[in-house]
């Protein structure tokens, strides 16, 4: 059977971005990789666009791969260990990108001693500009955590943390994306109402949230500083955050990020 350096099983939007980037990135190079998904549509994304060979089902990809991605939705995933398990062997890189699961979840699904990593990327990866959390299981080694390392710094930027606190960083990093967009739906919508056209205050209010976000990397400043620098007495920001704190919207903000991790911790469960 000929050998693949990347597997991924599950072919959905994300694992396809991964594999863009890794491509793209030299990380591997097409023909070192193989993926399959039960969706007939998504393996010819895999094979015509992306030039990757395609496996029979998800036992063959695993059978035939040094490291091997799980990207497959949470309600498929303990099905999906099932799947697989025979055919992972302790020697086996497994990294598993599925929200809710721990590493000794897996470990125990898989049945053998083969290391585990977890992740927990979000969907800015599929620009390139992905935030990527990695977790170590009992069996992996730093070598492992490198190898992942080099497959997601492809797409953004990447940290190793213990599992402790993933759910945090999913409610922080892995759901973030959405509460940004929601802030650039707000601003958009009140544009439109001050008389913008609408395609002119989607870009204004993207492009604003991309280069703050890059100033608070670049400049290394605490956000709260940043603002602060913007908020001038009497103008136009401060009269803004008036009717911000007068609603509550911090502190509601601060709640939804932590009812997200709420959730997070009930899914591992």
């Amino acid at each position: 059977m000929r050998r693949f350096r990347l597997g991924f099983v599950g072919a959905g939007n994300m694992a396809e971005a991964i594999c863009r980037a890794v491509v793209q990135a030299g990380v591997h190079k097409a023909d070192q990789i193989v993926a399959y998904d039960v969706s007939e549509k998504r393996r010819r994304v895999f094979r015509d666009e992306l030039k990757v060979s395609l496996a029979q089902d998800n036992a063959s990809v695993t059978a035939g791969s040094d490291m091997v991605i799980l990207a497959v939705k949470p309600q498929q995933f303990a099905e999906v260990l099932d799947e697989i398990r025979s055919s992972v062997s302790s020697d086996q890189l497994i990294v598993s990108i599925a929200a809710g699961f721990s590493t000794s979840f897996i470990q125990t699904g898989v049945g053998k001693s083969a290391p585990i990593v977890r992740v927990m990327p979000n969907t800015p990866l599929f620009v390139g500009c992905g935030m990527t959390a990695i977790v170590k299981g009992a069996t992996a080694t730093d070598e492992h955590v490198a190898q992942v390392s080099r497959i997601f710094a492809a797409s953004g930027l990447t940290v190793i943390v213990p599992e402790s606190r993933i759910d945090a960083i999913t409610a922080v990093s892995g759901s973030g994306p959405a509460y940004f967009f929601y802030v650039i739906e707000a601003m958009v919508q009140a544009g439109v109402d001050m008389g913008l056209p609408r395609s002119e205050a989607v870009r204004l209010a993207a492009q604003t949230c991309l280069g703050a976000g890059r100033m608070v990397l670049q400049t290394q400043a605490e956000p709260e500083e940043l603002r602060r620098r913007v908020t001038s007495p009497g103008g136009t920001t401060e009269a803004a955050f008036e009717v911000l704190e007068a609603d509550g919207v911090k502190r509601a903000f601060v709640e939804a990020v932590k009812a997200a991790a709420q959730k997070s911790r009930q899914l591992g469960r």
